[in-house]
């Protein structure tokens, strides 16, 4: 992915001893829809797409859509305005790293993408991305001074790499319970009151950003609360913790309640994201994870797991800026 649709994009001069308009490898200087489609192996119908969002180097000209080849090969290089690095020489691992989330565990599975997934939270997923440790990140980083999702954590964090945001899925964040809500939890002002067990995330996790944003707004002191022995790397382990006694509460997705079938308090909707390099957009395997998310076998997942909203699946939600 790159910079957005352009007009009067020049097609330059041709090389002595080819022919007017083509390159020395007999490729044109500005490829049509199916040129370019072949050119970087893709069908015809994901190159319009792109074209729509803006989102691949193009001009129109006479009602017809041309791609300059040269910046084509920039663009796939390393996504038009990203810095050179190690992953950008290298190729990055075919991991995708950061934030846990059940339904991008079981679409990793189940679609046969080859991606394997490496929790950690989100800032690590980003820093791991930035570092070229992963093909992509997974994150839900709310920026408390502004109330927007994801944007500020990804300039912060990769500023000048060409970099994108994917929509993963709406999800809903609130407390896991005990079954039957033995201590009549009903909200986060009770977690003191009643003494109850809190199991915490590890910092720079999206869950416990966002715990403490849910408590500095309540006026709620982070230090009267009782939590359990070291904190934990997954929402579902906030469940285990739950389900096995040792904690009373814990802040996860509603999937993961659902799943153990433990009580839970809706508290915020949030945003999760796949961040990744542009030129990683299109490698096989997050295209093939992509259309498979959004097959009616994992639509049908999502609702069975409960707490997501997956209309926007695929969507662009962050496009650095070239």
């Amino acid at each position: 992915m790159a910079r957005g649709a352009r007009n009067g994009t020049a097609a330059g001069k041709a090389v002595p001893g080819t022919a007017p308009g083509m390159s020395p490898g007999g490729l044109p200087e500005l490829m049509n829809t199916h040129e370019v489609a072949t050119y970087v192996r893709l069908k015809e119908r994901k190159i319009y797409d792109l074209v729509s969002r803006g989102l691949i180097p193009c001009t129109r000209v006479g009602g017809k859509w041309l791609f300059p080849r040269r910046e084509i090969d920039a663009w796939l290089a390393e996504g038009v305005g990203g810095r050179p690095s190690a992953a950008g020489r290298a190729g990055s691992p075919p991991v995708i790293a950061g934030s846990h989330d059940p339904f991008l565990e079981w679409c990793a599975t189940e679609s046969g993408c080859g991606l394997a997934l490496l929790g950690g939270g989100s800032l690590d997923g980003l820093d791991r991305l930035a570092r070229g440790e992963a093909l992509a990140a997974g994150i839900h980083v709310l920026d408390p001074a502004s109330g927007t999702y994801n944007t500020p954590a990804i300039e912060e964090r990769l500023g000048g790499l060409g970099v994108v945001a994917i929509a993963w899925a709406e999800r809903e964040q609130g407390l896991v319970l005990p079954a039957g809500n033995p201590l009549g939890i009903a909200g986060l002002g009770d977690l003191a009151e009643r003494g109850a067990r809190l199991a915490l995330r590890q910092p720079g996790s999206g869950a416990q950003i966002l715990l403490e944003h849910l408590l500095d707004s309540a006026g709620i002191d982070p230090s009267r609360l009782a939590t359990v022995g070291q904190a934990v790397r997954t929402e579902m382990e906030v469940g285990f913790a739950v389900l096995d006694g040792k904690a009373d509460a814990g802040l996860a997705v509603a999937a993961v309640a659902r799943r153990l079938r433990l009580g839970f308090l809706p508290l915020y909707s949030e945003r999760f994201d796949l961040v990744m390099r542009r030129r990683d957009y299109f490698e096989p395997a997050m295209q093939a994870l992509l259309d498979f998310a959004r097959s009616p076998d994992a639509l049908q997942r999502a609702a069975e797991l409960g707490g997501y909203d997956v209309s926007s699946l695929g969507a662009v939600r962050y496009n650095a800026p070239d």
